[in-house]
């Protein structure tokens, strides 16, 4: 085993599991069930309690609370867990749930995740990998956010939605209806403003690929048909069109929430 470094001050619970590496800083404390993956740095001031993993090369900055109860009336002390991937960077005051017995028993973030300062996940969301949650961001519980996905500062998400990968949602905005793949939202409540074009074109997306995308997003937002029969009529001309075909399913799945819709038409950058 690597070394491991633990401050004075810091409190570590004998049955904690602790990998190679790691760096526990002043006045932190590490419960019983919690698993430090190697390379782990607690800065200070952390609390992991519950059943939480905490993936290699993850940084938590100080008061961050990981772990602890959810904040929901019908948990019972059902033995849930928190599971956190690789490389996550949790910043200042962020407080992270584990899940509960309603929610499939477990809240987990993926991979090279940046959680700014106070911002919230509850329990049984699944985050996908490389997530951005600006400041005071808050996801309600058995929230769904793909992967690649970024919230600007200060929204909410509400219970059950799901936020499809590549899509953007702007500062302020409050989320109570599924995002698309690739689409961008903004607003209270907040309605579907065209594709993130910037977000695509950043990631290096294929020019056609964009373009396809675009002429498939104003098909099903328009105003002919229903949504059902606009869908079924993008999956049909775009069916080699990975892109499209995200979209497609992702519009298809049952949810337990509404789709989020263009105000007007199918605005669009």
């Amino acid at each position: 085993m690597g070394h491991v470094e633990v401050h004075p001050t810091a409190v570590v619970s004998p049955k904690a599991r602790i990998g190679a590496d790691v760096t526990i800083g002043p006045y932190s404390v590490v419960g019983d069930e919690a698993v430090l993956g190697d390379g782990v740095e607690l800065l200070s001031h952390v609390v992991v309690a519950g059943r939480t993993q905490i993936g290699q090369g993850t940084r938590i900055f100080p008061f961050a609370s990981i772990g602890h109860q959810p904040q929901d009336l019908k948990y019972e002390g059902e033995p849930s867990r928190l599971i956190i991937g690789e490389r996550c960077v949790i910043r200042e005051n962020v407080t992270i749930n584990p899940g509960t017995r309603g929610g499939g028993m477990e809240t987990r973030i993926g991979n090279n995740c940046l959680l700014m300062a106070s911002s919230h996940v509850a329990h049984d969301c699944k985050v996908g990998n490389n997530v951005v949650l600006a400041n005071y961001v808050g996801l309600a519980g058995h929230s769904v956010i793909g992967d690649f996905v970024a919230f600007g500062g200060m929204c909410a998400v509400h219970q059950f939605v799901r936020i499809g990968s590549h899509a953007f949602i702007g500062a302020q905005s409050m989320i109570d209806a599924d995002v698309i793949p690739y689409g961008m939202a903004v607003g209270n409540r907040a309605k579907l403003a065209g594709l993130n074009l910037v977000g695509l074109k950043r990631r290096k997306f294929d020019r056609d690929a964009i373009h396809r995308l675009r002429t498939a997003y104003r098909m099903i937002f328009s105003s002919e048909g229903t949504l059902r029969e606009r869908v079924e009529d993008a999956a049909s001309m775009f069916r080699d069109e990975p892109l499209v075909q995200d979209v497609v399913r992702f519009v298809a799945a049952s949810s337990d929430r509404p789709l989020c819709m263009p105000r007007n038409g199918t605005s669009e950058e």
